[in-house]
């Protein structure tokens, strides 16, 4: 809308200036006629007073009351001296006051006097009349406002309209926009034909572009799935003829390979729980389900079997956890199993993990209006606050770490979360000591 109205503006500025030269130029060239006209009237009735310096001046005087008069009537401010010579003395002189050299036209080119002289030599009459140029008038705020006044009082009268028509123009390409909004980030399904011609082209496009991810998302899914399920026989293989080798071993044999057997089993075990984390990434990432299909789950039963499922790893670094759930915090909500319990699973081991030997984790699960608020805090050796977002991405682990681990773990439980309307957040544990991962969950399965 602002360039449109820059548009009508500049035209308007445009053909103001543009009549403002014309209009100058006809000023000048009407007063030239004007002022050529009158000195040749003027000459004509001295000549018809018989070149009689007595009979000369009345008739000067009269024709400057005429003039005058004329003048008065037609509010015309313009100046005009007429002189007067005969014999080659001046006789006559009707603006004393002014110099006798006036700025000319071709010499100023501005607010300058054009100049006609008329001869008779019969009589030896010389008539000169200089007229000030009237175009002062345009350069004033009345003469610009003059100009301009059509164009500003018709701006809103064209601008309302366009206005009208661009948000009508709109409003179709607005609906797209917020169609798109409200899809989630799993929905790539195609948007539906517009039914008009402008827009066609663009839905096209983008259904195009969304066909084509689709296509990308489903193949590296499939990829990966397909290699980490090809990976888990091999790796299975490996760690059996590995047990299988050492005990046919003899007694100095498994003494001289107890240490790179021990790393061996250490790096199968490792590559093991990399292969399952990448198959629970993909499930988190897997077609979402719709919360009706979800079966109705007492939450609190729920974390409290997931935190006595981990139970075993943490007995054997005499660590305790302890659960602790609020009065209101039972409650059915539709939850999808398995990534719930991925999301619960990854952050309690990570917490048995870091946490130090004979060290304390706490589980807490509350209740608001928006939902429940699961907390489960360690004592571990904590994550910097610059870290604490970058370690949700895949593969990503905190510098330093002695322990094992895929750097997958977080990622998996940010999409287990995602996937029951919740979100995670990392911070410090109490008195500053270890992290506290908390999930905030509504149950709407996406």
């Amino acid at each position: 809308m602002f360039s449109f109205a820059g548009v009508i503006v500049s035209v308007a500025i445009i053909g103001v200036l543009w009549m403002f030269y014309e209009a100058k130029v006809t000023q000048r060239t009407r007063t030239f006629s004007e002022n050529k006209a009158h000195t040749l009237n003027i000459l004509s009735h001295l000549v018809d007073t018989g070149a009689r310096p007595e009979r000369m001046l009345p008739a000067l005087a009269a024709i400057e009351v005429n003039r005058e008069r004329m003048f008065r009537e037609l509010d015309y401010h313009s100046r005009v001296r007429v002189r007067v010579w005969l014999d080659g003395r001046l006789l006559y002189n009707s603006m004393p006051q002014l110099p006798d050299v006036l700025p000319d036209v071709a010499a100023r080119g501005a607010y300058a006097w054009v100049r006609w002289t008329a001869h008779d030599a019969s009589n030896r009459i010389v008539v000169e009349r200089r007229h000030e140029v009237d175009d002062e008038w345009m350069l004033t705020i009345w003469g610009v406002s003059f100009l301009l006044s059509s164009t500003f009082f018709s701006l809103p009268l064209l601008l309302i309209p366009a206005w009208l028509i661009v948000g009508i123009g709109l409003r179709p390409l607005r609906s797209i926009a917020s169609s798109i909004a409200q899809r989630t980030d799993a929905d790539l399904t195609p948007l539906p034909d517009s039914k008009y011609k402008e827009l066609s082209p663009l839905v096209v496009a983008i259904n195009g572009l969304m066909h084509r991810l689709s296509q990308r998302i489903e193949h590296e899914h499939e990829f990966l799935t397909d290699a980490a399920h090809e990976l888990k026989t091999p790796l299975a293989a490996i760690q059996i003829n590995a047990h299988v080798l050492m005990s046919r071993a003899g007694a100095e044999m498994a003494e001289r390979c107890a240490e790179p057997a021990a790393g061996l089993r250490s790096g199968v075990a490792r590559a093991t729980h990399t292969v399952h984390q990448l198959l629970a990434l993909e499930r988190a990432r897997a077609e979402p389900q719709v919360a009706q299909a979800c079966p109705l789950t007492d939450v609190a039963d729920f974390v409290r079997e997931r935190v006595a499922t981990a139970a075993h790893l943490a007995v054997q670094r005499n660590i305790e956890i302890e659960f602790d759930a609020a009065p209101d915090a039972g409650g059915a909500l539709p939850l999808h199993l398995e990534s719930m319990a991925s999301a619960v699973d990854n952050l309690i081991s990570n917490a048995i993990k870091y946490s130090p030997t004979d060290g304390r984790i706490m589980v807490h699960l509350t209740r608001s209006a928006s939902g429940y608020r699961l907390a489960i805090c360690d004592g571990g050796p904590g994550i910097a606050p610059d870290l604490r977002d970058k370690v949700f991405e895949r593969f990503y682990r905190v510098p330093g770490q002695e322990q094992l681990g895929s750097g997958l773990g977080l990622a998996i439980a940010e999409r287990g979360a995602a996937r029951n309307g919740g979100t995670i957040s990392l911070e410090a544990g109490e008195h500053g000591q270890g992290v506290c991962a908390t999930i905030t969950f509504t149950g709407a399965v996406g």
